[in-house]
C-alpha cells in the first residue's frame, strides 16, 4: 500500500502525530484538545492516582465513544488528544474498521484490560477483526481528570508512535518466502522472522513475480520497515522468494534464545557471507540481532588481535604480559575478578583467557611499532569491512561502529567498551573474516535479485587468519569459552565477552564461535559472563548447523 495504493486511500492518510512532546508544551492547547475539557480550578483539581470508580468512568467514555466511531471525543478522553486523533479517525477511516464491539476485562489497579471484535470492510469484501489490549487512566497534570495515557498500542497492541492503520490494495504482492533448500518459512513457526519477512516483501515482493491482495495493515513510520499485515480480505498472488536461511539453523535459534530474556543471536556461513539464522527474544520486538548498537565486551580482542599482528606489536606466541591492573591515560582497568596475573603470558595465553589488562597494555603498540587512535578504527573497516554504514543486506541492519577514540575511550575500545557499537550480526561477521581471512558482507537474499553491490573489505593477511582462528581454537577446547563449547564436534573456536552498562547492575553477555562452515554470534542483555547466557544459545545454534 505503500507505493502501489489506490489514491483514494493515498489521500486519505492522516499522519500520526508523536505524542512525546511533552505535557509542558502540550498543556498550552489542554482546554482544547483533550487534558480533560474544561481546565478548572485549583481547588477542583483532584491529585494522586485515579480511583476505582475514576478509572472506571474513564475507560467506560473512552470506550463509548470509541465504538460510535467518534474520534474528537475519544481523543478528549486522553491525556494527548493531538496525538490520539489521528490514529481514532484513521481506524473508522481509511482502515474501514466498523461494527466496534469492545468488552472491558477486570481492572488491575489503574489499567484495564480489553478485547475488541470489530469487522474489516472494503470495496464489498468484509473479515472480522479480533485482538486483545490494553489502557491505564493517570490523572491530567493541568485538569486533574482522570484521562486515558495515550499510547497507539491501546488502539491495537502492534501499534507504535508513528504508526497508521490502512485498508486496501497491498503495497506489494505477498511472498512465499522459502529457505535455501525451498523450505517455506512463515513468521508463525519462524516468530523472530516477522519482520524480517515483512520487510523483505515490502522490498521484493514485486520482484518475486506475485500480485498484490487487500488487506488492513500497520503502515509503519518509517518505509524501510515495511507494513505489517493484519487482515487480508482478498487474498493476492504469492511470488517465490528464496533467503539465505536454514530451516534447520533458524528452528535451532528460536530455541535458543528463549532460554533468556532479551536475547538475540546470527548465524552465518564464513565460506558466502549467507545468512543461516536470526532470532530475538525480546519484550519490545526490536530486531537486536541486525540492528543493535551495543558494546560488544571482549569478543571485541578477535578485531584488537588482529590489530596488533597486523601492525608487528606482538603475536600469537609473542609476549603479552597479563598483570593485575592497567592504567591508561590516568583509568584503572582492571581484569575480571579471580583472574591470576601473568606476567609471561603470550598472546594466545591472554586472549583464550580474555585479560582485559594484556591488551590495554598493548594498545600503544612498541616503540618500535607505535599505534595511533585510528589504528583499530582502519584495522576495523578495511580488514573487517565495520563501520562504513554501506551494508547491504537485504534488510535493515547496521554495520557496527569503531570511531577513532583519544584518552581513555582507546584503550576502552580495545577491549570492547567505551565508544564501540556492535551486534550479533557485526560479530558473527567478524568470526567468519577471522577464520577465512576474507571479509564477505553477510546478506539474507542474494544480492543478483536487485543488482545491489555488496560491502567490500581488504580482509586478513592468511597468516594473521591462521593465528585468530587457532587462539579461538584454544579458548574453545581450554579457555573461557570450554564449557559452552564442550561437546560440540569438528573444527571449533570462540571468544566469550562481557560488556559493562551503566546503571546495569549485570553486564551484557556476549559470545561468538565458529563450528565448520558456521560462525555464530549472540547477545544477552544483562546476562551476565559470556559463556553463561550467549556462549549457550551459540553453542545450541552450531549444533544444529554446523
Amino acid at each position: 500500500m505503500r507505493n502501489g495504493a489506490k489514491a483514494a486511500i493515498v489521500g486519505g492518510v492522516f499522519a500520526v502525530m508523536v505524542g512525546g512532546a511533552g505535557y509542558g508544551a502540550y498543556n498550552i492547547v489542554s482546554a482544547v484538545s483533550g487534558d480533560g475539557g474544561s481546565a478548572g480550578t485549583a481547588a477542583e483539581k483532584k491529585t494522586g492516582p485515579p480511583s476505582a470508580d475514576e478509572v472506571e468512568e474513564a475507560s467506560r467514555a473512552f470506550f463509548a465513544a470509541w465504538k460510535k466511531g467518534d474520534a474528537a471525543t475519544a481523543a478528549a478522553e486522553t491525556n494527548n488528544a493531538q496525538a490520539a486523533r489521528p490514529l481514532l479517525v484513521a481506524y473508522g477511516g481509511q482502515a474501514h474498521i466498523t461494527k466496534v464491539k469492545i468488552t472491558p476485562g477486570t481492572p488491575a489497579g489503574t489499567t484495564v484490560p480489553f478485547s475488541v471484535a470489530a469487522t474489516v470492510s472494503y470495496e464489498g469484501k468484509s473479515k472480522p477483526l479480533a485482538y486483545e489490549s490494553e489502557l491505564t487512566v493517570v490523572r491530567g497534570k493541568t485538569t486533574g481528570k482522570a484521562l486515558v495515557d495515550w499510547q497507539p498500542a491501546v488502539v491495537h497492541p502492534e501499534l507504535k508512535t508513528g504508526d497508521t492503520l490502512v485498508t486496501g490494495e497491498a503495497a506489494s504482492p505477498p511472498i512465499e518466502a522459502v529457505d535455501r533448500d525451498g523450505v517455506v518459512l512463515t513468521k508463525e513457526k519462524y516468530p523472530s522472522l516477522g519482520p524480517v519477512l515483512d520487510s523483505l516483501r515490502d522490498k521484493y515482493g514485486d520482484k518475486a513475480g506475485g500480485t498484490p491482495g487487500i488487506e488492513l495493515a500497520i503502515r509503519h513510520e518509517s518505509e524501510e520497515a515495511g507494513d505489517t499485515s493484519l487482515v487480508t480480505l482478498a487474498k493476492g498472488e504469492a511470488g517465490k522468494l528464496r533467503t539465505t536461511f536454514s530451516a534447520g539453523a533458524q528452528a535451532a535459534a528460536e530455541k535458543a534464545v528463549k532460554q533468556f530474556a532479551e536475547s538475540s543471536v546470527v548465524a552465518v556461513k564464513p565460506s558466502t557471507g549467507e545468512v543461516l539464522a536470526i532470532a530475538n527474544h525480546r519484550e519490545d520486538g526490536f530486531n537486536a540481532a541486525f540492528e543493535g548498537k551495543v558494546a560488544p565486551g571482549s569478543t571485541m580482542k578477535i578485531i584488537t588481535a588482529a590489530m596488533f599482528i597486523d601492525n608487528g606489536v606482538t603475536s600469537m606466541n609473542s609476549p603479552a604480559p597479563c598483570p593485575a591492573d592497567a592504567v591508561w591515560k590516568s583509568q584503572k582497568f582492571p581484569n575480571l575478578k579471580g583472574m591470576q596475573p601473568n606476567e609471561g603470558a603470550t598472546l594466545a595465553n591472554s586472549f583464550m583467557r580474555s585479560c582485559n589488562t594484556a591488551f590495554v597494555k598493548l594498545v600503544d603498540g612498541t616503540d618500535e611499532k607505535p599505534l595511533t587512535d585510528e589504528s583499530l578504527t582502519t584495522e576495523a573497516q578495511e580488514r573487517f569491512g565495520l563501520g562504513k554504514d554501506n551494508w547491504k543486506t537485504g534488510v535493515v541492519s547496521y554495520d557496527g561502529s569503531v570511531p577513532a577514540s583519544p584518552g581513555p575511550d582507546r584503550a576502552a575500545n580495545a577491549i570492547g567498551q567505551g565508544q564501540v557499537q556492535m551486534n550479533p550480526l557485526n560479530m558473527a561477521s567478524v568470526t567468519a573474516t577471522a577464520i577465512t581471512g576474507t571479509f564477505r558482507q553477510p546478506f539474507v537474499v542474494s544480492p543478483k535479485l536487485d543488482n545491489r553491490q555488496l560491502a567490500t573489505a581488504r580482509g586478513l593477511p592468511s597468516g594473521t587468519a591462521a593465528q585468530l582462528k587457532q587462539m579461538m581454537r584454544l579458548t574453545a577446547t581450554g579457555g573461557t569459552a570450554q564449557k559452552a563449547m564442550s561437546g560440540l564436534g569438528g573444527d571449533i573456536g570462540a571468544k566469550t565477552g562481557s560488556a559493562e552498562v551503566d546503571g546495569k547492575e549485570a553486564p551484557d553477555s556476549w559470545f561468538t564461535g565458529f563450528r565448520n562452515d558456521i560462525a555464530a554470534a549472540a547477545m544477552v542483555q544483562q546476562g551476565g559472563h559470556g559463556g553463561d547466557a550467549a556462549g549457550p544459545i551459540v553453542a545450541q545454534v552450531l549444533r544444529a548447523g554446523g
